[in-house]
């Protein structure tokens, strides 16, 4: 029968920070390109679905105008301004955002919509708007990677 009892040597606290040192060098080479198309595509997936709830086809649905008048309602803006305008963004800015064309201003674009969600539509749903709102923080601060249009065409230098 084999010995199944555990060590009870403790890790050297030396050994433990050498390869935590070690670890955090081998991750700190992933290129920034990696988690920036990450930012772009996964939040982007995210408002485009929801804006292709909004429609049918080229019309925006009925329901879009009930839930913007009712579910929806925000202080000084009409309803259906608010209808138009956010579903035009969910369908423009995610598209930008995958193509890393104007990056930048469609995650704050992308950004400012997450904040009055979560202000006047769904303030319990803060988690779900942080993960978004960091990685819109994230584009904004360091940009959408090589893997971009607008590092193709030297828009974000």
């Amino acid at each position: 029968m084999s010995d199944l009892r555990v060590s009870t040597h403790p890790v050297p606290k030396a050994a433990l920070f050498r390869l935590v040192s070690a670890l955090n060098r081998l991750m700190s080479k992933l290129p920034q390109d990696i988690p920036a198309l990450a930012a772009r595509i996964f939040p982007a997936a995210v408002f485009w679905l929801s804006g292709r709830t909004k429609v049918d086809g080229f019309s925006i649905k009925d329901s879009t105008w009930l839930l913007f008048e009712d579910l929806y309602a925000l202080p000084l803006i009409p309803p259906h301004w608010a209808a138009v305008g956010a579903t035009t963004a969910e369908h423009l800015f995610p598209v930008l955002l995958v193509l890393g064309l104007f990056t930048r201003l469609s995650a704050l674009a992308l950004l400012g919509m997450t904040l009055v969600i979560q202000t006047f539509v769904f303030p319990e749903a803060w988690v779900t708007h942080g993960l978004w709102a960091t990685a819109f923080l994230w584009l904004i601060a360091k940009g959408p990677g090589r893997l971009s249009l607008d590092r193709l065409l030297r828009l974000d230098r």
